[in-house]
């Protein structure tokens, strides 16, 4: 799972007349981020037609209760307008719109899967076509792209999409952002997995293999 964060400012998020429902935009399309990546217009088109409407989060907390519903998502030109309702009784949901009203939060940030072919490879990033789930969408306290830690509630899943790993530079992108290292710390542990792909290269699968599951079972331990 990737994450892409986006200021409450570049989000345009506002809370509606009712006090309950808010809307603002989750990505937006044809810019540049931190990482080099573009994402533009109709890659979440796939998604919502085939997967619905993502969940609502508090700093990507899949653990914890929703603190609300999204109740709508279309793209636009700018990007992809999402409307949201808090859940009435949520505690943690009065406070994050209590943070938001205050402007002590003042992010969102996506949770979303890429498969190969939904994105161009670009000097320096990607141009990303298609989104091929987008499973989440966190208000945050800090952008996902720097700060963010890893959630590995499901340790197969995360093993899963590491399995789809094939090139270092991918290597690279799972790094940063599934589990959300710095562009330097993901550097520094591709350099550290490229005895991997050596592997992949003589043909020894079943070595590759448990080299996988040591290199989950280390993140793991990094992100506790």
């Amino acid at each position: 799972m990737e994450h892409k964060a986006l200021a409450i400012a570049d989000a345009q998020f506002k809370l509606e007349s009712d006090d309950a429902t808010f809307v603002g935009y989750a990505s937006t399309f044809g810019n540049v981020d931190s990482y080099g990546d573009t994402i533009v217009k109709g890659a979440y088109a796939d998604t919502l037609a085939t997967h619905g409407l993502p969940k609502m989060f508090f700093n990507h907390d899949s653990s914890a209760v929703p603190i609300g519903k999204w109740v709508e998502a279309k793209e636009d030109d700018y990007g992809l307008l999402l409307r949201g309702e808090f859940t009435p009784g949520n505690a943690l949901a009065q406070e994050v719109k209590a943070a938001l009203k205050h402007g002590t939060v003042d992010s969102m940030s996506i949770g979303y899967a890429l498969k190969k072919g939904d994105y161009e490879d670009t000097p320096a990033g990607r141009t990303i076509k298609r989104v091929a789930r987008l499973a989440e969408t966190s208000i945050v306290t800090f952008p996902a792209d720097k700060f963010a830690r890893v959630d590995l509630s499901s340790v197969k899943a995360f093993a899963d999409d590491l399995a789809q790993v094939e090139t270092i530079r991918d290597f690279e992108y799972f790094l940063r952002d599934a589990g959300n290292f710095s562009k330097g710390a993901a550097q520094a542990l591709t350099a550290r997995a490229k005895a991997l792909f050596s592997l992949r290269d003589a043909g020894d699968d079943a070595r590759a293999i448990k080299n996988e599951a040591e290199i989950v079972a280390r993140l793991e331990r990094m992100t506790q």
